[in-house]
């Protein structure tokens, strides 16, 4: 037979399995926002310096406007985007633009500082210095060789 306690006791370890299974759920919901910013903010970036059109970017993400507003205006309160406001098809919308892009190794990734043997007697006040190098001068010299047309196409696009 059960008496009044045992009921009582049940009834709480009821309620602690249900806040304790309900925890999870918000700590998911949490998990899911911060990888939904993620995956915004990653959208924004791969469009690059002419940014996004903010409806554009909700039919990517299968995102309400409504959703995609808020998360564009996190963004912006971050400090990690630029929204600006166009007259697109005879509709104001806004454009959305990263504020820097991500750093990427790759240009540095053939640099013979990495490998040199050197490097520990290389300072500005060394024996050998980097504005004495013959070989990072050659590798200066072949990197902006085979970016130069990049590189051009990137200076008018900020001077814009």
């Amino acid at each position: 037979m059960c008496s009044n306690d045992d009921v009582a006791d049940e009834v709480l370890e009821e309620e602690r399995g249900e806040s304790l299974e309900s925890a999870p759920s918000a700590i998911k919901s949490e998990d899911e926002e911060l990888d939904l910013t993620s995956r915004t903010y990653k959208a924004i970036v791969e469009h690059g310096m002419e940014g996004i059109l903010q409806s554009q970017l909700w039919k990517e993400l299968n995102l309400t406007s409504r959703d995609g507003s808020r998360l564009a205006i996190r963004l912006e309160k971050r400090g990690m985007i630029r929204r600006e406001k166009v007259l697109e098809n005879g509709r104001w919308t806004y454009r959305l633009y990263p504020i820097r892009m991500p750093i990427k190794t790759a240009s540095i990734r053939n640099s013979p500082c990495l490998t040199c043997k050197l490097v520990e007697q290389c300072s500005e006040d060394g024996k050998i210095t980097p504005k004495t190098c013959r070989m990072l001068e050659d590798w200066v010299r072949k990197e902006y060789a085979a970016n130069k047309v990049m590189m051009k196409v990137e200076a008018k696009s900020s001077s814009a």
